[in-house]
């Protein structure tokens, strides 16, 4: 199926660490027939291995790997192509960031309780991102704001019920 052309240009599936993003992202891009960019793909070695060492990143180890996804958006948002991501996005300074990157960014974010994203997270293999650094995305995470395009959904729903939601709720992508 081809992307409306009124669709949001590019999709940000946000949220921390075993909300889903990942499983939801690949699903949500092949339901609109858009490339998917897993953002942890993009860390440098050295954020991968502060996390896998149990250390949380701050805003200058983001920094490159927020550009190199804000230059993603560009690209994706310029060619016409589109895109989903799966990015933590926990900040609004860093949406605000991918929403200069490209015209019609559009957010979903995955909510989750605190417990149940350590116990995805601690019971998932081959990730550099430990379950004890939950805590910190959780102190970091800035909710969606009302003025931000996207809504937030329950990640505790099916990937597939997340899917179907987000689709009816996008901009023309119904």
């Amino acid at each position: 199926m081809d992307t409306p052309p009124d669709a949001p240009t590019v999709v940000v599936i946000m949220g921390v660490a075993g909300s889903g993003k990942s499983t939801v992202g690949v699903l949500l891009a092949q339901r609109l027939a858009l490339p998917f960019l897993e953002a942890d793909d993009l860390h440098p070695a050295a954020n991968r291995a502060k996390m896998a060492a149990g250390r949380p990143l701050d805003d200058e180890d983001r920094r490159p790997w927020l550009v190199s996804l804000a230059d993603w958006i560009r690209e994706a948002s310029e060619s016409g192509r589109g895109g989903v991501v799966a990015c933590s996005a926990l900040k609004r300074t860093y949406r605000d960031l991918f929403r200069r990157a490209g015209a019609g960014v559009w957010f979903l974010h995955l909510s989750l309780d605190q417990a149940t994203a350590h116990r995805r997270v601690a019971t998932r293999t081959g990730h550099f991102m430990p379950a004890r650094l939950e805590e910190s995305q959780y102190a970091t995470l800035e909710p969606l704001r009302p003025d931000e395009p996207g809504m937030t959904v329950d990640a505790a729903a099916t990937p597939q019920a997340i899917v179907d939601r987000a689709a009816r709720a996008m901009p023309t992508a119904r």
